[in-house]
């Protein structure tokens, strides 16, 4: 268990890393960011950070030297920087989890290895792949890069007499999966954090709705039965324990009709933080940020209770930061912004969180 005082790594600099960072600070804990871009958010809220390459083993040593236990923001740290850090410190969550989640289909090959519904799939390594792949899930499907998605990038939908070829061309030819198209009801997450010593503490089920592949709006509570909740939290619970999981996890769902009822579908694991786990900063007892923190620094979980009837969380995307004087004018609300400079198409410039009172 570390005491106040001591410093956590953390591999990324952007708002997930600023958030982890200020959340750390309210326990006296300090942070060192290493992140390879010069305008990282993160930068600004912390006393140390390096800026230098991931493959720069010199800079790594050094601040590997600096910290007492080392834990990342985003899941496409290189598997190798957080194996060269290990050696070294603690690195939370253990870097096999990021070689797992790093390639679509090695994570779904784990899920379904549990035995958790997940969407039918398929690997798209060649043509003929390709092709007994859409025999196998139908179409309409989505064609998905298994590295390096994220937010809709590396993926394309081929509908009936589309030529899947060409789809598979505009992805250039990389390694794929073939996902069949889901008729899902509403889409929901679970973000669940565990501890070293193996217990697991849940958030509420939260409800997204995304525009243009990209996250927009997450409520709690989703609209779904207490039942399926109670599985939601289940599965999320079990792929925590099957990780040998430490810290906290974002695990995506799709709510489906299965003979009558809700079930739960398992989209994607985010080894992470989650953008749908932000309302919990303003809207809970204790933030995903916070019990991330708590995990990897081995200190007891919180038990998350939510505040208000409602609380929703609404992203600002791109242009979206310059309408932000609405939002301070707005009862229950609190805004956060990212420090980030440049206002492009899709990028997340910040977010706000309204709560309901009971």
């Amino acid at each position: 268990m570390l005491k106040p005082g001591s410093t956590i790594g953390i591999l990324g600099g952007g708002q997930l890393g600023r958030m982890l960072a200020l959340a750390a600070a309210r326990l006296g804990l300090h942070c060192h960011i290493y992140s390879p871009e010069k305008d990282s958010g993160a930068f600004e809220v912390v006393r140390a950070s390096t800026c230098a390459p991931y493959d720069d083993e010199t800079a790594l040593a050094r601040f590997a030297a600096s910290v007492d236990v080392i834990t990342y923001e985003f899941e496409n740290i290189p598997a190798k920087t957080a194996a060269f850090l290990a050696k070294r410190k603690p690195v939370f969550p253990d870097p096999r989890v990021l070689e797992l989640t790093q390639d679509r289909l090695v994570e779904k090959n784990f899920i379904d290895g549990l035995k958790i519904a997940v969407a039918p799939y398929a690997p798209v390594h060649s043509a003929s792949q390709l092709a007994a792949g859409i025999e196998k899930v139908g179409l309409p499907a989505v064609l998905k890069t298994t590295t390096m998605g994220y937010d809709g990038k590396g993926q394309t939908k081929i509908k009936k007499g589309d030529d899947a070829n060409a789809a598979w061309r505009s992805l250039k030819n990389k390694p794929c999966v073939l996902e069949g198209f889901v008729n899902f009801e509403r889409e929901v997450s679970v973000i669940a954090a565990r501890s070293a010593d193996g217990h697991v503490e849940c958030f509420e089920v939260t409800e997204n709705e995304h525009r243009d592949h990209i996250l927009k709006i997450s409520t709690v509570p989703a609209k779904v039965s207490p039942q399926l909740a109670t599985e939601a939290k289940r599965v999320a619970t079990r792929i925590a324990k099957a990780l040998d999981y430490v810290g906290v996890l974002g695990v995506e769902m799709f709510v489906v009709k299965d003979k009558g009822k809700q079930a739960v579908l398992v989209n994607e694991i985010a080894p992470r933080v989650h953008n749908s786990g932000h309302w919990t900063i303003d809207g809970a007892s204790v933030s995903q940020f916070e019990q991330h923190i708590r995990a990897v620094a081995g200190w007891p979980l919180a038990k998350p209770l939510r505040f208000g009837r409602k609380v929703e969380m609404t992203n600002l995307i791109g242009a979206e930061i310059h309408d932000v004087d609405h939002w301070l004018t707005v009862p229950g609300v609190s805004v956060h912004l990212y420090g980030k400079t440049e206002a492009r198409a899709g990028r997340k410039m910040g977010h706000v969180t309204r709560v309901y009172p009971k």
